[in-house]
């Protein structure tokens, strides 16, 4: 008994089921599968139990099965078996969304999500979309990225709290269907205001020019970037103004949909977590490595997702929908 339990740990049998199992054997026992046996009928689960199940969950959403089956006198397995069985409930946690919209702000997704659904798929595709984020000298791992593979009887891992560093970079990215179009890193001492941006946009243009030569040729490309105040200034809308620069709208209060903010950036910042780089430049030879590693594929799958996100959003009314099972297809 002492061999068995040092070779197979917590999966060992006790030595009373190993009794069983013997004389089980020797009685003439040929099968390992569970044999036919009679069940006690479930008496609790029945119409009335669940309707009285229904309405304390629907009054009170955080209830606990153990409070169902003590205020209704059933058992918790009964309670577990009519919620989720015959109600077809599950119970899960809060969804962090940037802010609780408004009427007004949900109208304003839904109808900047059908002036999108407007576009055709050529012009859709020529769309060049960018925005700014910060690169941090140290950022945590993801719980998935801090998980290990472990035995039963092993300890789980164990690691110190840590937060972000205090160095980091600003770095801005515009791309489209193909790939990236343009980046760069913030100077140092600099901080992103209108003046700044306007020149950033400048060198856009220079590049969409020489990358992207047919959009230029024949002015078909347009800007989508979200509503931070450089990027609505006066001085910035009258040089796109001025230049015939064809904007795409941006909902307020909107990341799950905008481009760089469900794709590009946390694409790019995943393998960049839980690593120390020893200086700045350091931290842009990274980013920078990891923005190149991004193959064009995923670029113009984005692009897929990004007109998929906008059917939901009207699906959902104008409200968050990530996380939500919504047929798009209906």
């Amino acid at each position: 008994m002492k061999m068995l339990q040092k070779a197979y740990g917590e999966s060992c049998l006790s030595r009373a089921r190993i009794f069983d199992w013997y004389k089980s054997f020797k009685d003439g026992r040929t099968s390992l599968e569970n044999l036919p046996h009679d069940r006690r009928p479930a008496t609790s689960i029945n119409e009335e139990n669940v309707g009285k199940v229904k309405k304390i969950v629907l009054e009170n959403r955080r209830v606990t099965e153990r409070e169902i089956a003590s205020e209704l006198n059933i058992s918790n397995g009964s309670a577990h078996s009519i919620i989720h069985d015959v109600l077809g409930m599950r119970r899960v946690s809060a969804r962090l969304v940037p802010k609780l919209l408004n009427f007004l702000q949900k109208e304003e997704r839904k109808t900047v999500a059908k002036e999108m659904l407007t576009m055709s798929d050529t012009d859709i595709q020529h769309i060049i979309t960018g925005d700014e984020t910060r690169v941090y000298e140290y950022d945590v791992e993801t719980a998935q990225q801090s998980s290990e593979w472990r035995l039963p009887n092993e300890p789980k891992p164990k690691k110190p709290r840590q937060s972000r560093s205090k160095i980091k970079v600003m770095l801005t990215v515009f791309f489209d269907s193909q790939g990236v179009v343009h980046s760069e890193f913030l100077p140092e001492g600099q901080s992103v205001n209108a003046e700044y941006y306007l020149s950033v946009l400048k060198r856009l243009r220079e590049n969409i020019r020489l990358k992207r030569k047919d959009l230029w040729d024949n002015k078909s490309w347009f800007l989508h970037h979200d509503n931070a105040p450089a990027h609505t200034s006066r001085l910035v809308r009258d040089y796109l103004t001025k230049n015939n620069v064809n904007i795409v709208p941006q909902a307020s209060y909107s990341p799950d949909m905008a481009p760089c903010d469900f794709f590009l950036f946390p694409k790019l910042k995943l393998p960049l977590r839980g690593k120390h780089f020893q200086s700045i430049e350091v931290i842009k030879e990274n980013s920078k490595k990891e923005l190149k590693a991004i193959p064009k594929a995923a670029y113009q799958k984005c692009y897929e997702d990004w007109k998929k996100r906008w059917h939901m959003c009207i699906a959902s009314n104008g409200d968050y929908f990530e996380g939500d099972k919504i047929n798009i297809e209906e």
